[in-house]
């Protein structure tokens, strides 16, 4: 039996994750008491054929003294023979208040008149260690719903096929760095297109804005190295059963550098890399 937990801060998309979870053919409970996850998981174990793909959801709204145990909680649901995987969704914290002031809704621990900002605080506080030991982070924070549905198809449902799903995305550091990612290079080192008035309109796709880069040395020679690195240690992870990998490439504003290093390192590397799928987070 696989069974996925679904976790994270209120508001960063669970109930997209589950619905999505449901439409693929997963058994899903939402909100369920940490207590009840191993009884949970032993009854349905002794029923693969009806519950041989399940979806709990987990969060801070219930049993916050069992957060703490919940690491030994999981550990006796795979001691069943259960394929647990353990999904946590997060986004900063004005894309948390922006979705609840749109919604209206009410956040789960705004208890007795605290403030949104110091319930989303609470609650990262609470579900700081199942953010740790999470095996897939995913960060809602630019996502619309149809692409949060097709991230938990891709890199949820799809854990367990091979070959590894890589995700190699570039971002500006100005806009906050990405949640969620395994590896990240900086190339704020390279020299700027920004700064010429022809290219800084342009971004790191158009070919004026590439062959002002590889006039330096040092564009060439960081695509080299994080090329390197991703034929290097790409097969390495995928030997040690990891499903997924994200690599972020991230320069000021997330538009020049850093969109053409992603391009030129995704040319030299996808034809010997298997599943690279390339994200350019200021631009898309």
């Amino acid at each position: 039996m696989q069974m996925i937990i679904v976790s994270g801060l209120s508001g960063a998309g669970k109930s997209v994750a589950l619905h999505t979870l449901e439409d693929e053919g997963f058994f899903c409970v939402d909100n369920l008491p940490i207590s009840m996850l191993v009884d949970l998981a032993r009854k349905m174990s002794a029923d693969t054929e009806s519950y041989d793909r399940v979806a709990v959801g987990i969060d801070a709204r219930g049993e916050v003294d069992l957060l703490d145990q919940f690491e030994s909680v999981v550990t006796q649901v795979r001691s069943l023979g259960v394929e647990t995987q353990l999904i946590f969704l997060d986004a900063q914290g004005e894309t948390l208040i922006t979705r609840f002031s749109e919604t209206r809704r009410k956040h789960p621990l705004s208890r007795h008149g605290a403030p949104l900002e110091a319930a989303i605080s609470t609650e990262r506080i609470l579900l700081g260690r199942l953010e740790q030991i999470a095996d897939v982070g995913i960060d809602t924070t630019n996502l619309n719903l149809h692409q949060l549905r097709e991230v938990i198809r891709s890199r949820v449902i799809g854990l367990n096929r091979q070959p590894m799903n890589i995700m190699l995305q570039s971002f500006g550091f100005k806009h906050g760095q990405p949640h969620g990612t395994d590896f990240i290079f900086d190339v704020r080192c390279l020299p700027n297109p920004y700064w010429s008035a022809n290219l800084r309109p342009m971004t790191g796709r158009d070919s004026p804005v590439a062959a002002f880069l590889e006039q330096h040395n040092r564009v060439e020679l960081m695509v080299d190295h994080i090329s390197h690195f991703f034929l290097e240690w790409a097969p390495i992870f995928e030997a040690e059963n990891r499903s997924y990998l994200t690599v972020s490439i991230g320069c000021t504003g997330g538009r020049h550098r850093s969109v053409y290093v992603v391009e030129a390192v995704n040319k030299r590397v996808n034809t010997k890399v298997d599943n690279i799928t390339v994200k350019h987070r200021e631009i898309d």
